[in-house]
């Protein structure tokens, strides 16, 4: 005899809705973590002002020129780029494009990637270990305090680390069913974040192809062969703008600031390549035009220590350090728990992926010897939320285990106490705050051993408590300095996190009305050349005209020469040269009756030669020689050089 077995309709009705009730929740909680992230990421952003000027000036110039835009020029007469690859610049420059260039078109696309970021994190973590540890994970990317400075900033940090963490994304997507599709996404997702930061954007790359290798649910062979596919996709899609760099003349197009030879590849190996990581001093700064910018030594900033502790002390624990600690004991846990699954479990994958990330992005930052600012930190800001949240959510699950109680334990209460530790030596003088966290966190990561006891009530209710209690202390440290954050204004080349009086490191913008209004009435394409990219920068933003940035960020880009230079004069391409303060004097220096200083260095021979030709006149203190004057007769006999 046969039977069938059918289900009650009540029942079947039933089970329908609450499926239904737990997929709608989830949506809901995740609509209000991206709403809450856009507020705190949009709220009153425009407090930033221009942010980083160097940049701005960029985004201005991209708003006004199709080929500024293109290229990340500086100035919109496409003299010289910013040190870094365009990307950034397009999406604040086409936002000028569409609403008008100023400080709101520049920075809400920037706290926008937040969310996008956020979302993406929660989507990856989700797919490993459920919407519980999805939400953690985006809940503490949004309030890690780097994350709040950066993506409310307008360095090129947060579109590449938008990009690597979509990136993540589509590798966890990729390790489903071993999808050769979504691995190349990832490819392509690293690609235009080596656009955004250069070699930065790549260091995820061994963690994401170490995830895969291990445990895509293919053969070997197949993996292999997808890697190799991902890594053309990589190169593709980083690899269309080197070659346009390339084949597009140089003559025509901006010089590539940070090179020696104008070549894209070599600013990628060596000033952003091996220069930043094994060091090389580059002086930057002076009083210009008016305008102050302060002096610093690429290399040193912020005398950050060298080794394990750089994560965890200073700047960089005050930005990323709170939950360092507990990440790196999350990976342990995490691969320890896992340790018997099947190769293509998505949790060790989830921990391969995620810690991998950290570890190596973290060991580079810990020891790099060149230029080094705390907010670098933001690149394993994603993967330290990730991990945290994946550990816990692992060690949760199996918490009628004694062992894994403990581990969970230990986790929070390193995070916890990790952070009344950080405030202990931190400007926010709360002493509430700062104990309020320590006994919180110590109270309920340690009930935490003994709550399963408690029977049904103490396993639904009480312990269940106890772990948002516990979360509560591990994550009030960042959050408060992400409120602070938000709540102080940022600008210059070395911005930092935290409540008033911090200060920063440079950008300092003193104001020379009668100097801008000089320039502001030039018609020549360049109302003025003046030494370095910052002090041209803050020119242009406060003229709305283009500034001939000579010898780039550092002044030491071989661009213009002296011939070329003498070019654009006879051309009258320039209105103005402005004298560098407080600089180096040589004998050759010594001209007294043109008053104002010369700089030795790489461009000397430029001013030298523009202090015997042509008139000085004092604007607001500022010494400007006047290119346009009758004096200019006395140019160099020798034939123009085109550049």
């Amino acid at each position: 005899m046969t039977y069938t077995l059918v289900t009650p309709p009540v029942l079947a009705a039933e089970r329908v809705p609450r499926r239904t009730r737990a997929v709608t929740g989830d949506r809901v909680r995740l609509g209000l973590l991206l709403v809450g992230t856009a507020v705190l990421y949009l709220w009153n952003v425009t407090i930033n002002g221009m942010g980083n000027q160097f940049y701005a000036a960029a985004a201005q110039a991209g708003s006004r020129d199709w080929e500024a835009l293109l290229f990340g020029s500086l100035d919109a007469n496409n003299f010289i780029t910013v040190d870094k690859p365009p990307l950034s610049q397009w999406v604040m420059g086409l936002s000028g494009q569409v609403f008008g260039f100023g400080s709101a078109s520049m920075l809400v696309p920037e706290a926008l990637m937040a969310v996008g970021a956020v979302a993406l994190l929660y989507g990856a973590v989700r797919r490993i270990s459920g919407p519980g540890a999805g939400l953690l994970a985006g809940a503490t990317l949004a309030v890690t305090p780097v994350a709040v400075l950066m993506f409310r900033f307008n360095d090129p940090d947060a579109a590449m680390v938008l990009l690597m963490t979509a990136a993540a994304y589509c590798t966890v997507r990729s390790l489903e069913r071993g999808s050769g599709r979504w691995l190349a996404g990832a490819g392509v997702a690293l690609g235009f974040a080596f656009l955004a930061k250069m070699l930065e954007g790549a260091l995820v790359m061994p963690a994401l192809a170490a995830a895969y290798l291990i445990a895509a649910p293919i053969r070997l062979r197949t993996r292999l062969l997808h890697l190799l596919g991902a890594a053309v996709a990589f190169v593709l899609s980083a690899g269309w703008f080197v070659v346009l760099t390339m084949v597009w003349p140089a003559s025509a197009r901006p010089y590539i600031a940070g090179s020696t030879d104008n070549d894209f590849m070599n600013l990628v190996l060596g000033y952003n390549g091996v220069a930043r990581v094994l060091g090389h001093g580059h002086s930057v700064g002076a009083v210009i035009a008016g305008r102050e910018i302060e002096t610093a030594t690429i290399g040193g900033f912020g005398g950050h220590p060298q080794g394990l502790r750089r994560l965890v002390s200073g700047e960089f624990g005050f930005e990323i350090g709170w939950l360092v600690p507990a990440a790196l004991l999350a990976t342990v846990l995490t691969v320890a728990l896992r340790g018997r699954a099947p190769r293509t479990d998505p949790v060790r994958a989830g921990a391969v992926l995620f810690g991998g990330w950290f570890l190596v992005d973290g060991v580079v930052l810990s020891f790099m010897h060149g230029t080094i600012h705390a907010y670098y930190s933001l690149s394993i800001a994603p993967p330290v939320a990730a991990i945290f949240a994946i550990g816990v959510s692992q060690a949760w699950s199996r918490r009628e285990r004694l062992w894994s109680r403990a581990a969970l334990a230990v986790t929070l209460l390193a995070a916890g106490l990790w952070g009344w530790w950080l405030l202990g030596c931190s400007a926010m003088s709360s002493p509430v705050l700062r104990w309020g966290i320590f006994g919180v966190t110590t109270l309920a990561s340690t009930a935490l051993l003994w709550s399963w006891a408690r029977g049904r009530v103490g396993r639904r209710f009480v312990a269940p408590a106890l772990l948002a209690a516990a979360l509560v202390g591990a994550l009030g440290g960042p959050a408060a300095y992400a409120v602070a954050t938000v709540a102080t204004p940022h600008q210059g080349i070395g911005p930092s996190v935290g409540p008033p009086g911090r200060g920063y490191l440079g950008g300092r913008t003193l104001s020379n009305p009668r100097l801008d209004a000089l320039l502001e009435a030039t018609d020549t394409p360049w109302s003025a050349a003046v030494d370095r990219s910052t002090a041209a920068a803050g020119l242009e933003l406060a003229t709305g005209t283009s500034v001939m940035a000579i010898g780039g960020f550092s002044g030491t880009d071989p661009t213009p020469t002296l011939q070329q230079f003498q070019d654009d004069v006879a051309n009258h391409r320039v209105a103005y040269y402005l004298a560098t303060g407080s600089p180096a004097r040589t004998t050759d220096d010594v001209r007294g009756d043109k008053g104002g200083e010369l700089r030795s260095g790489t461009h000397a021979d430029i001013q030298r030669w523009v202090r015997s030709q042509f008139p000085a006149v004092t604007v607001g203190g500022v010494t400007a020689y006047d290119l346009l004057a009758p004096e200019r007769a006395g140019l160099s006999d020798e034939a123009p050089q085109q550049r």
